[in-house]
């Protein structure tokens, strides 16, 4: 029998999240079904958005890892292959083909890349896919364009602008004197509606998260938009990940394709230990980390 320790929630985040709203707990796991398999975490992800997301008391907290197949009765998931899954923040899972709670089964993780199996939870993994998608399918860069990204040093935002540099876009630095084309948005808030106010004519939004808002106990009163989105006709897309997952690979290869040239660089911030990932998540939420925020088993 195989023990897998597990975060679970034992209050409700009010405002920002506190140690005591959550307990490390044991547990036995049983023997694998048929069409089961059994693996072992090697990275946790934290990210903004499992802040957002509501789950319920005793659920264990939400969240990806990369794991690696110790067990298996799925000849689909053999042993030895590593697998992204998006099952929680818990030191072994019991697994089949099942999707998570954000609509994704696990996937194997490709032999052929050579790179780093942290990637697949960064720039190779919902993360990049997200700036991959939002960024390029959403917003349609041009060269040339002029891109505003909210939260730029953060795990998405420091993709979205370097795939911005390899679409030859200008990022703002200190000011676009000729205004805004696309702004990637992470943050909400003040400060896109301050954006918004320089976007130019059918400028477009990609409304990635709102991590201004995660931690406020009440809702947060900011300028309205719609004036602006009126007169300038602009278009704002909000998205989840899971639309684009019959497209996954083609997101993992061109990422991929790009961080061997080097025109995309990972930056990651790694805490060790299992028991440290609460730490890590309340460190990622206070900016404290650059690029992605990862624990390593």
């Amino acid at each position: 029998m195989v023990k897998a320790k597990k975060f679970v929630l034992i209050n409700q985040f009010s405002g920002f999240p506190k140690e005591s709203d959550v307990e490390i707990q044991e547990e036995e796991l049983p023997e694998i079904k048929d069409g089961e398999f059994l693996c072992e975490s090697l990275y946790i992800s934290v990210d903004p958005y499992q802040r957002a997301y509501p789950q319920k008391t005793g659920d264990v907290i939400m969240g990806s890892q990369v794991a690696k197949i110790i067990e298996s009765k799925n000849p689909e998931y053999p042993v030895g292959k590593h697998v992204v899954g998006h099952y929680g923040w818990k030191t072994h899972h019991i697994l089949d083909n099942s999707p998570s709670r954000l609509g994704i089964p696990p996937k194997i993780i490709p032999d052929d890349l050579g790179v780093n199996l942290s990637h697949f939870l960064g720039v190779l993994g919902l993360t990049g896919l997200s700036a991959y998608f939002g960024f390029l399918k959403i917003c349609r860069p041009k060269a040339g364009e002029t891109v505003v990204i909210s939260a730029a040093a953060g795990a998405v935002g420091s993709i979205v602008g370097q795939l911005a540099k390899n679409r030859q876009c200008k990022a703002l630095k200190e000011s676009a004197p000729e205004g805004v084309d696309i702004y990637f948005d992470n943050v909400g808030g003040e400060i896109s509606a301050i954006v918004l106010k320089h976007m130019k004519e059918y400028g477009r939004i990609s409304v990635c998260g709102s991590i201004s808002s995660y931690n406020e106990k009440e809702e947060i009163r900011v300028p309205l938009v719609q004036r602006d989105m009126v007169s300038k006709q602009l278009k704002m897309e909000g998205f989840l990940i899971k639309q684009f997952v019959d497209y996954f690979s083609e997101g993992v290869y061109e990422n991929a394709r790009w961080l061997k040239q080097g025109k995309l660089k990972s930056k990651e911030t790694i805490t060790k230990g299992f028991e440290n990932t609460f730490q890590a998540f309340t460190n990622m939420l206070r900016g404290k980390n650059f690029g992605k925020a990862l624990v390593e088993l």
